[in-house]
């Protein structure tokens, strides 16, 4: 009885530990948004009521230059709201459903980039994303994460080559021996793991990389800045995917 009681005592302070751990990160993230959310209405702000104040003296002028109603005016941009929403630009070259535009919105879906750019409009469209996306988004998670595992494996088989290298040339490891024969370090070196400290600095510095060289593509290719190039390479790696550019 003492020993099950002493195990029950055990399991229950883990459990509160964890129970503790877990409402401690819910309150970090909840701080972290409100600070968030003070830095960004800081910076952007000041500006968003800039250019509503631009904005409606353009309507008065407009209004006034050609003897419109300001509500005749604001239905017309209701109007046209809804046709950007359904996908009309005014300097469109082609359908943006066509079957190339509507790849590329499935491969936002299932990526989980989602940049809203191209949005379904029908009822029937609405529905088929629902479970087309949670299909797609599930199956490519799931690939991704294989595809992570794959990564690592060959970084680690890497890292141990290198390691195995290293301890041939300090003479610890014979130049034509095998693995398992030998010193103690011999032996020790078929478990030997290379630090996730390293294996995620490796991933950081390639990603790194990737985006720097993504973001010299795009500057010449979209026009844009370089670090527009870089802000967008960020947003779409990180699957957040405004849409803004």
């Amino acid at each position: 009885m003492a020993c099950r009681g002493a195990c029950c005592c055990s399991s229950a302070g883990r459990l509160n530990a964890d129970n503790a751990r877990f409402l401690l990160l819910a309150v970090l993230i909840v701080l972290y948004m409100l600070c968030g959310a003070a830095v960004f209405s800081a910076i952007e702000l000041p500006t968003e009521r800039e250019a509503k104040e631009r904005w409606e003296e353009r309507l008065e002028n407009f209004t006034r230059r050609h003897n419109l109603s300001r509500a005749e005016l604001r239905h017309f941009l209701r109007e046209y709201e809804q046709a950007s929403v359904a996908g009309i630009r005014v300097d469109d070259i082609r359908p943006r459903w066509d079957f190339t535009g509507a790849f590329y919105f499935v491969g936002t879906v299932v990526s989980t980039i989602g940049f809203g750019m191209t949005t379904p409009a029908t009822v029937g469209g609405k529905i088929f994303l629902i479970f087309y996306g949670l299909i797609g988004c599930a199956g490519t998670i799931l690939f991704f994460n294989l595809f992570l595992e794959r990564l690592i494996t060959v970084i680690a088989y890497i890292m141990k080559s290198c390691h195995e290298r290293q301890l041939r040339r300090k003479g610890v490891l014979p130049h034509n021996g095998r693995r398992g024969s030998g010193t103690s370090e011999v032996d020790s070196l078929a478990g030997w793991k290379p630090s996730v400290y390293y294996v995620m600095l490796i991933l950081c510095v390639a990603s790194l990389i990737i985006s720097c060289c993504a973001s010299a593509m795009y500057t010449p290719i979209e026009g844009w800045s370089y670090f527009d190039s870089l802000y967008f390479c960020f947003v779409a790696f990180s699957t957040i995917g405004f849409g803004d550019l």
